[in-house]
């Protein structure tokens, strides 16, 4: 039996930052440490993913946005120990720091050809050594380490002894009945840490309301005005308030996420709507752990047929399937009605492409909980699509598979196509 606990426990984690440019500043941040002395060089190569999901996005603390800051400060803090809140206490010495690299243009970056959709390969160069780092798979899953030519191995933690690939096949071959089973049957003091996670980004959603973030989607939508269209009723709420933590995270909050496989986004969306509804319905905190262990998990599920990235949208297809299922749970639906919602929400949002991290992901994120909301409803009334119905089967797990088929047959060029568009702005300007 597949341990689902540990499954939670390796893929939720907190995250300062979006997670790819700040997956560049640790890498870097690890040669730079292994120099130990005044950096000369940094050389990046990277996938495409990880250029398209650092190219717009807000790096805490700098007020800027982009992979040269990130990777500048990665090798100005230099306490890769701290993993994805690398730049968690960052300091306005270390800002200025970092921005002197950026004006002696020390820093390099190209695109790697490569299968892997994340790869990071950091090179730090000082006067006496050079170091290069490799980061594949997973945002803090280092694979190669050397220092002036000679292979070391890769520093392992307690935390790390666990290789999430090696479980991957069990733990994505387990059906939506086992995942229904454990959150029903698991004892609540294990699902407990699930909290911290909720309360974290209940944080960062209400900043997104108080600041003017990003394009304040969630702010705007909770703020009543003559311009205003959105009521202030239940599903308004509970868009408002996960697409206030989009905002907030996309433009460069300071503040932690909990992240679900590798993605703050991911976790805002399927966690914050299964969290607002909880709180507005008054529910336990044992009911919303085991809401949020449900989301999450089949959040988890649904992105290993997606991939870790994607031309599709993580968090407004995955995310926008886990906070269905959460929202039927805390409605008190059955598993059935569960599979119908997911059924429901993929025939809604399976076209959405990912065109990187950046503040507009907020806006996709609140088109997903808009989706679920609506999803959950129908499923709650037993009404999901047929068979008939598009890329819709009438097996569920056939429907989250064909994703996959989608993602690797029918999308095979679109994230080179997306990342061309984007790279072609600076061309055109």
């Amino acid at each position: 039996m597949v341990n689902l606990l540990e499954v939670l426990r390796q893929e939720i984690a907190p995250a300062e930052g979006c997670t790819e440019p700040i997956a560049v500043a640790y890498a870097v941040s690890l040669a730079a440490e292994l120099v130990e002395e005044e950096v000369t060089a940094i050389e990046l190569h990277l996938s495409g993913n990880i250029i398209k999901n650092a190219m717009g996005v807000g790096i805490p603390g700098t007020g800027q946005t982009g992979l040269p800051i990130a990777a500048a400060l990665g090798a100005v803090v230099r306490r890769s120990h701290r993993k994805l809140e690398i730049l968690s206490g960052l300091t306005p010495e270390e800002l200025a720091k970092a921005e002197d690299i950026l004006k002696r243009k020390l820093i390099k970056v190209e695109l790697k050809d490569t299968p892997e959709k994340l790869y990071i390969e950091a090179t730090v160069r000082s006067s006496s050594h050079t170091a290069t780092v490799i980061v594949a798979k997973e945002h803090t899953n280092v694979v190669s380490v050397a220092k002036d030519g000679k292979r070391l191995e890769p520093k392992v933690d307690k935390a790390d002894c666990e290789d999430p690939h090696t479980l991957a096949d069990e733990v994505y071959s387990v059906s939506l009945e086992d995942i229904y089973a454990f959150i029903q049957t698991t004892d609540f003091e294990d699902l407990r840490f699930l909290l911290e996670g909720a309360n974290m980004n209940k944080a960062i959603s209400e900043e997104g309301l108080r600041g003017e973030y990003g394009l304040q989607v969630g702010r705007k939508m909770s703020q009543q005005s003559a311009v205003n269209l959105f009521g202030g009723d239940v599903a308004n709420r509970i868009i408002a308030a996960t697409a206030a933590a989009s905002d907030a995270r996309m433009d460069g909050s300071a503040m932690p996420v909990m992240t679900t496989a590798g993605s703050g986004n991911q976790g805002i969306a399927c966690t914050m709507p299964v969290i607002a509804l909880a709180e507005l319905l008054g529910k336990d905190e044992e009911t919303l752990a085991r809401a949020m262990a449900l989301s999450n998990l089949i959040t988890i599920h649904v992105k290993h047929y997606i991939g870790r990235l994607s031309p599709l949208c993580g968090s407004g297809i995955a995310g926008g399937v886990g906070a269905g299922s959460g929202i039927v749970y805390l409605m008190g639906g059955s598993l059935d009605q569960i599979k119908h919602s997911i059924q429901n929400t993929i025939a809604s949002t399976s076209g959405m492409i990912c065109d990187g991290a950046k503040p507009t992901c907020a806006l996709k994120i609140s088109t997903a909980t808009n989706a679920a909301i609506q999803s959950a409803t129908l499923a709650m009334n037993n009404i999901s699509p047929s068979l008939n119905d598009g890329v819709i089967f009438e097996q569920v797990e056939d429907t989250i598979r064909n994703m996959e088929t989608l993602v690797q047959e029918g999308l095979a060029a679109t994230d080179q196509a997306i990342l061309n568009i984007m790279l072609s702005k600076g061309s055109s300007s």
